[in-house]
């Protein structure tokens, strides 16, 4: 975690330095630790005689050479290199071995344990380019990259441009050279390389040739047909919406192995998470997830590749504009049409949690410098900006927003800007002032909460009508919001929209003229079409109608703001945990939407087990394992709710008989029509009832023996780590904090040690983990850092205790910044979870 770079640095350094080309050889074909780097670096200086720094991390450096003349190896420090005695023109020569990593950060290397094969990729984002060649690694310092690399005859290698000569040059002694062209100037984060014998399917979009890669011993999994549709169905949504071409020639898609996240949107080269490839059957919700991804990462080609940020305080705007695009594109361009049903169920859930922990920031957040950035990747950053993005839409309207964009676009092409730069664009052509906009959205923090209120007459008809907004205490901002708010009516036995009002909304209460004289309808919308970000409530009336009729909305993005309300009234303790659980399990036989299914399941086991009153925990528990048993049972063969219920009872599975339920679907001796008890399913079902304590070490064994890969042995490792003894808690502990593992099996590992249902087990580490968690901070990579923070919090029981251990460490141990954030938002948990559990406990 040492390694950082501050803003006031990277300012400085930019004002003196104008980079202009990197020549970049690699040769990969020498042992497993390390791989030789030759940079040349060709810079201006504005002020000859001065100094900087150059960055650069490696085991060893064999010569420095700055204008012809050598320079001392001294100049090294492990992480930079000084520059002394610049002259206006530079050439700058760095030989130096470099490490291959294990935690997904720079030129990570990986061995197929199905086959052998040997694969690496570079993952850069925020500050890893470093790690790989020497460079000014900011994203103003944008230069040209031309790249060569020697690697093993029989593999291929991948850049952002395509190679000289497909295939590379004539193989000499068992190795090949390949060599790229230089690219257009873009930024040291989005420069890239992969290399190994990688399986390609290649086709051709609208003049762009596209190629999908993926290991060897995954390709028989590939389904290029829908990966090349989503793609062809993005490319020409953001050619129409952005008006410029896609600017970066060809279009590669690498499906990788161990990747520290979801996607990496490097310039023509893009890097996604191995488990988009499906080894086993998936719902459509994988596969919409899949999608968005795609078309996220190929938005982030004209949104942070073409024009990019200066510094990372406008992450955000990179990261929501392709959630927001992705999600639109998505649902205009494809065949998942309710993609914004699915933000509001899922994403939003994520930003509006985000936002009410005490580490909430403004959307364009404060970064003072690398270590900042790297934690704030959040819910805020994507999901709460995206959702901005959406307001801001509405506020200046669509064509107006696409018409500012392409006015930023054409202005900033090439290079570097800034918030500023885009709002004016989208002045510049809505007419709108967006300085006060920008101020209350974009400059405080926090979530609002929209209520509707109003009076009726005998008739039943509305003689007053307002919208009422709220504001936390920490953050008392209220915003201007542009909502609709939609009537509805049940009409045999379906709640239909029958009215719909758009209104601006500001300060404490807002009338709506509109509204008076309208027939009071049995449910009441405000936000409806989900145009703002805000938390919203129900009337009682609204409400009764919602608890008696969830599952009759005749559309799916109403009903999910409906079961979005319930979601944060439950988390804000304003609905007893129990009495949302029953509401999820009454109701999800009625929601067509798989992913909104999902969603539900999943935060129904998360209020039972973190916000109910923990003595009807067990009772929770067996509730939903019924009910999902029933559904299950009863579900269409084959369907995709099939398989999320068999998920989801999977996970709750507490009883003698349901456990032997499982037992007989991993065993063969149980069978549902339509269910595929399938590699993925299977280990699923494997590691409920190994923490169950039902099967054990041999069961593992033998699973593994039957899916010998490296997914197979993460579940296994998933699956020890879940065995519920103390000794098999006590020897994973000493795995997780060994620091020996990769980041894929660090993070299997640890999933498997925080199982569900164990606390009587882990808690007892409480103790370990405020021991460990500041040497681990310290002295790991940044993405494993912030796993073992995060995830291992999960040993912290939920009781008064966690919270005292925690202000005791945060109050003694000095942590910095980023560790301080992390720990407060798990303490603050904490907090909530025990103020739910206690109006739970008042219900009963």
């Amino acid at each position: 975690m040492a390694d950082n770079l501050t803003r006031d640095e990277a300012r400085q350094r930019s004002e003196l330095i104008s980079v202009g080309s990197y020549q970049v050889e690699l040769d990969v074909t020498g042992g497993e630790a390390t791989f030789r780097s030759v940079s040349k670096v060709l810079f201006d200086c504005a002020r000859p005689g001065a100094g900087t720094f150059i960055n650069l991390v490696a085991p060893k450096v064999h010569a420095i050479t700055l204008n012809g003349a050598p320079v001392s190896l001294d100049a090294f420090d492990g992480e930079r290199i000084a520059l002394t005695g610049l002259a206006a023109g530079n050439e700058l020569v760095v030989d130096a071995e470099c490490a291959y990593s294990r935690s997904g950060e720079g030129l990570h290397r990986f061995a197929d344990p199905a086959d052998g094969n040997v694969y690496m990729y570079s993952d850069l984002e925020t500050f890893d380019a470093h790690r790989i060649y020497a460079c000014f690694d900011q994203p103003d310092m944008k230069a040209a990259y031309e790249l060569t690399v020697r690697a093993p005859e029989d593999w291929l290698v991948v850049s952002n441009m395509a190679p000289d000569r497909e295939g590379g040059g004539p193989a000499t002694g068992g190795t090949r050279l390949w060599h790229f062209p230089p690219t257009p100037v873009m930024s040291t984060y989005i420069t890239h390389v992969s290399a190994g014998p990688w399986h390609v399917v290649r086709d051709e979009h609208d003049g762009v040739p596209l190629g999908i890669f993926c290991r060897q011993s995954l390709a028989r999994y590939l389904d290029p047909d829908e990966i090349f549709e989503v793609t062809r169905q993005g490319f020409d949504f953001y050619h129409a919406a952005f008006g410029i071409k896609y600017p970066f020639g060809k279009y590669d898609q690498l499906f990788v192995p161990e990747f520290k996240e979801g996607a990496m949107e490097n310039a023509g080269a893009v890097t996604f998470l191995e488990d988009y490839v499906f080894r086993s059957r998936v719902t459509d919700f994988s596969r919409e997830s899949r999608g968005e991804t795609i078309l996220h990462e190929m938005a982030h080609m004209w949104f942070g590749d073409l024009v990019t940020m200066r510094w990372w305080n406008d992450l955000w705007l990179n990261e929501s504009f392709a959630t927001w695009a992705g999600t639109a594109a998505q649902a205009e361009a494809t065949k998942w049409r309710h993609a914004w049903t699915t933000f509001a169920t899922a994403y939003k859930a994520w930003a509006y949690r985000q936002d009410q922990l005490p580490s909430t920031h403004p959307i364009a957040a404060d970064i003072p410098d690398i270590h900042a950035v790297e934690v704030n990747f959040d819910g805020i950053t994507y999901a709460k900006g995206a959702s901005v993005l959406k307001q801001l839409v509405a506020y200046v309207g669509r064509d107006n927003f696409l018409a500012g964009v392409r006015r930023y676009f054409a202005a900033h092409s090439w290079g570097n800007a800034t918030l500023a730069d885009l709002l004016s664009a989208l002045e510049a052509v809505s007419g709108r002032d967006l300085t006060a906009w920008s101020r209350e959205w974009l400059e405080t923090a926090g979530v609002n909460t929209l209520r509707p209120s109003y009076t009726v007459d005998a008739a039943g008809r509305f003689t007053s009508f307002s919208v009422l907004q709220e504001a936390a205490e920490t953050h008392p901002v209220l915003r201007s919001h542009r909502i609709g708010i939609g009537l509805y009516s049940r009409t045999d036995g379906v709640l239909r929209r029958t009215a719909y009002f758009e209104t601006d909304i500001s300060g404490p209460s807002t009338p709506v003229p509109e509204l008076v004289g309208q027939d009071r309808p049995d449910l009441v919308l405000v936000n409806d079409d989900d145009l703002t970000y805000a938390k919203i409530r129900l009337d009682d009336h609204s409400l009764k109608t919602l608890v008696s009729s969830i599952g009759e909305f005749d559309s799916s993005l109403p009903a999910a703001l409906c079961w979005a309300a319930a979601w944060d009234m439950t988390r804000d303790g304003e609905m007893a945990t129990r009495d949302y659980v029953r509401l999820v399990l009454g109701g999800t036989a009625s929601v067509q939407d798989i992913s909104v299914v999902q969603t539900l399941l999943r935060q129904a086991a998360l209020a039972v087990r973190r916000y109910a009153d923990q003595a009807w925990r067990p009772d929770g528990l067996a509730l939903m394992a019924s009910s999902l048993r029933t559904l299950l049972l009863s579900a269409a063969p084959g369907s995709d709710h099939q398989l999320a219920y068999a998920r989801s009872f999977a996970g709750v599975a507490t009883s003698a008989a349901d456990l032997e339920l499982l037992s007989g679907l991993l065993s063969g001796a149980v069978v549902l029509d339509g269910l595929a008890v399938d590699t993925d399913l299977r280990w699923t079902l494997l590691r409920r009832l190994v923490s169950r304590g039902v099967l054990g070490e041999a069961e593992i064994d033998a699973e593994l023996s039957t899916d010998a890969t490296d997914a197979g042995e993460r579940h296994a490792a998933t699956c020890r780590a879940a065995v519920p003894t103390a000794e098999a808690k006590r020897e994973t502990w000493e795995t997780l904090t060994g620091g020996k593992l990769t980041i894929a099996m660090f993070r299997a590992t640890l999933v498997g040690f925080v199982q569900p249902d164990q606390e009587a087990l882990i808690g007892r580490y409480r103790p370990a983990y405020f021991a460990a968690v500041g040497d681990v901070w310290r002295e790991w990579s940044s993405a494993m850092a912030q796993d073992f923070v995060i995830t291992g919090y999960h040993v912290c029981a939920v009781d008064t205790e966690t919270v005292a251990a925690t202000d005791a460490y945060l109050a003694d141990g000095s942590p910095p910044a980023a560790l301080r954030r992390l720990l407060g938002e798990g303490r603050d948990d904490v907090l909530r979870s025990l103020r739910n559990q206690a109006r739970d406990r008042a219900e009963a």
